[in-house]
């Protein structure tokens, strides 16, 4: 269901602790330079792995987000599929809203996100507040949610007057540790023991704002290249609020190298030549784009990485890279209809 206070208002969940599951982004459209054969079987595959642990040891499964890919996923057999992966969790499953589930500011009911809602196969909590309570190892926990886009509190206190411990997710642009353009520090939220967030694909260290402890564990697909050193897993959170890790199956070959070394070769050599090697290099690669289904990737990721490492090399203006990006998803939307 889409969550009001349905999850408040009933008793806790008694269970022997929660699974944390980082983004899944489950699509029919096999990521760029991914080369699996059958996709997306090994995402499926993974969720299939959460449900045998889960169910195992008892444990209550939190989704931080991006469920899919895409906000409005066509492939009505794979929704099916996923169905069926999720109606196997012994606790329904609960899911925060991820920036890549909807399709305007709030999740609506055109976006799959809703549709797996509306026919109970798990909870998502569509505003940021108090979402439900668990019982674990005799403490009673409360859980807090914050969708993307939305504020993350400041405060809160009050909000779980039962609780022995406050725990929040969110799915925002968060700096942990060097961070990246854009995104913020995490702040204190008073009242809140452990936040936990989505959206930011690698692992980091926990971080300690004040007494809040901010975790963020990162996917469990790899969908770009950046995530190649990145071991997809889950996270057993027990009454304490201690975290343990349990390494999902994932197979450590299954990027497409071509040109990266290249790239990087000639990225160390500052010379005049060098860059003049880099444009020769990036309109031969765009050239084999055009002409080999290799780099034909389904969701543009190979052009766009050009792109962008060309809009970097040539400190390109803001507004002319927003009407570039609008280009290429114009036309990857168009190859995918």
């Amino acid at each position: 269901m889409i969550l009001g206070h349905e999850r408040l208002d009933a008793a806790p969940v008694e269970c022997a602790g929660l699974l944390v599951i980082g983004d899944p982004h489950v699509s029919s459209r096999r990521p760029g330079r991914r080369k699996d054969p059958d996709w997306p079987a090994p995402v499926l595959a993974k969720l299939d792995h959460c449900v045998a642990l889960a169910n195992a040891r008892d444990l209550a499964p939190l989704l931080l987000g991006d469920l899919f890919e895409r906000p409005v996923e066509p492939d009505e057999s794979l929704k099916s599929r996923l169905i069926r992966i999720l109606k196997g969790f012994r606790h329904r499953p609960l899911a925060n809203v991820g920036n890549h589930d909807i399709r305007h500011t709030r999740l609506s009911d055109g976006d799959s996100l809703a549709m797996l809602a509306v026919s109970d196969v798990l909870d998502v909590v569509p505003e940021s507040g108090p979402a439900a309570h668990y019982r674990v190892d005799g403490r009673h926990l409360g859980l807090g949610a914050t969708p993307f886009g939305q504020a993350i509190p400041a405060d809160a206190r009050g909000l779980f007057p039962a609780a022995d411990k406050v725990v929040w997710l969110t799915h925002h642009d968060l700096a942990f540790g060097a961070g990246y353009p854009g995104a913020v520090p995490p702040d204190a939220i008073l009242g809140c023991d452990l936040a936990i967030n989505g959206h930011v694909h690698k692992r980091h260290a926990p971080v300690r704002v004040g007494a809040t402890l901010w975790f963020n564990p990162g996917n469990i697909t790899r969908a770009s290249v950046d995530l190649i050193a990145h071991v997809p897993a889950a996270f057993v959170l027990a009454g304490d609020l201690s975290l343990s890790e349990e390494r999902l199956p994932f197979a450590a070959d299954v990027f497409d190298l071509t040109g990266r070394q290249v790239a990087v070769d000639i990225a160390a050599d500052a010379s005049p030549e060098a860059a003049g090697r880099v444009e020769s290099a990036f309109v031969s690669l765009l050239r084999a784009e055009t002409a080999t289904d290799l780099a034909r990737s389904d969701d543009g990721a190979l052009i766009r990485e050009e792109i962008e490492a060309k809009f970097t090399r040539d400190d390109t203006p803001e507004p002319v890279r927003a009407a570039i990006r609008s280009l290429v998803e114009a036309a990857v939307a168009r190859r995918g209809t």
